[in-house]
């Protein structure tokens, strides 16, 4: 039973006994840095999501901006995406040197919107970055599509997506690179990590050094068994790599993302059933021939259809110590993007709507029946 007097975190990590192991190994060990586990976290990594390339960072915001340097995205430049995303997307872009171009998304599906895409199309066009939003897989088909006629690159912002597939193939794979993270949250985990995957070798190879300050490739291998290796600086780069400490976690959370998944699924049927009746918006059905990766179960919070607005929600639900977040306000509300780039929220009405609304609920694998029990019974509680 849980003792509701203790606070339900929302998406605290299920942290099992093979990681708290290897971390302590890695830690006797002296090899803290980046090193094997870091080579086996991208082995297993690029296996699942049947890549040729994969590049463990320090955080998908890390692996966005080194996708967009590799794709030769810079000053300029124009890149589309969506407005119902977090900051880091949009940062990413402007840290290239681009210019962020927002298309509206879906008011369903809560992904960008293609049609949306083909109307922000200039000249300076260089890039689209499709945002897989709560897990649910774009419109691939429609997307590529557009890239193709407008010869645009894809990079695909898979931070919520590590388990989605669209039409049979996986997410990140659609584009020149995918970028996912394991954030503390997220579906797997290293506490702060990302990853890169790409089926473009110079691609790769630009993000390696990028990410380790501009030297070359044997720079990740320098304090390795093989003996020291020399280094050349080649390009002014970042200190964006991932250590073997984070890998020492993720090297066991790959191997039950199938396991971690089948649970979260469990908890999204019964959110599904025990909320239908009431006044509020569920996630869209999944579409066929998808897998959702079930990142975030989002509703959303109409006071003109269930009489509470959505930050009275919050503070309610926080009041019975339970957890949950917001995924997210749009974009243009947040004072720098307005008053950088002149945009209004109203000109985004679907994401703006979303924005004002949207509440998520816990969804982990950590959660057990009761902690699913609360959430239900508190929130119709509140709402009925």
């Amino acid at each position: 039973m849980r003792d509701k007097n203790n606070f339900l975190i929302f998406g605290s990590p299920l942290i099992e006994e093979e990681e708290i192991d290897e971390v302590l190994e890695t830690l006797k060990s002296g090899w803290i840095g980046t090193g094997p586990k870091v080579a086996r976290f991208e082995e297993l990594f690029r296996e699942y999501k049947k890549a040729k390339y994969a590049i463990a960072l320090g955080s998908c915001t890390a692996a966005l901006h080194l996708s967009l340097l590799a794709a030769g995205i810079g000053k300029d430049d124009e890149v589309i995406t969506t407005p119902m995303t977090f900051c880091a997307t949009i940062n990413a872009i402007i840290h290239s040197g681009a210019t962020p171009v927002l298309a509206d998304c879906d008011r369903h599906t809560m992904n960008i919107d293609p049609a949306e895409i083909l109307k922000k199309i200039t000249k300076k066009t260089k890039a689209i970055l499709p945002v897989h939003f709560a897990g649910r897989p774009c419109n691939m088909d429609e997307i590529c599509d557009i890239a193709k006629e407008h010869n645009i690159k894809i990079i695909e912002d898979c931070a919520h997506a590590i388990e989605g597939e669209y039409k049979n193939r996986k997410t990140g794979t659609f584009g020149e690179m995918g970028c996912f993270s394991f954030y503390v949250t997220k579906n797997i985990i290293t506490a702060e990590g990302g990853m890169v995957i790409t089926n473009n070798e110079e691609y790769a190879n630009k993000i390696k050094v990028l990410a380790l300050h501009g030297m070359s490739k044997d720079a990740w291998k320098r304090f390795s068994d093989e003996g020291f290796k020399h280094y050349e600086v080649i390009s002014p780069g970042f200190k964006y790599n991932m250590t073997d400490l984070q890998a020492s976690l993720g090297i066991h959370q790959i191997k039950r993302i199938d396991k971690y998944w089948e649970r979260r699924k469990e908890i999204w049927e019964r959110y599904n059933s025990a909320l239908s009746d009431l006044h509020i918006e569920l996630p869209s059905p999944i579409e066929a021939n998808t897998k959702h990766s079930l990142h975030l179960y989002t509703i959303l919070i109409d006071k003109k259809r269930c009489g509470l607005c959505r930050d009275e929600f919050l503070k309610r639900m926080t009041d019975h110590n339970i957890g949950i977040g917001v995924h997210y306000r749009s974009i243009p509300t947040h004072r720098y993007y307005r008053e950088t780039y002149g945009w209004k929220p109203e000109d985004y009405s679907n994401s703006f709507y979303i924005g004002e609304t949207t509440v998520s609920l816990p969804l982990s694998p950590k959660l057990t029946e009761t902690d699913v029990d609360d959430v239900i019974s508190t929130l119709r509680q509140i709402l009925c």
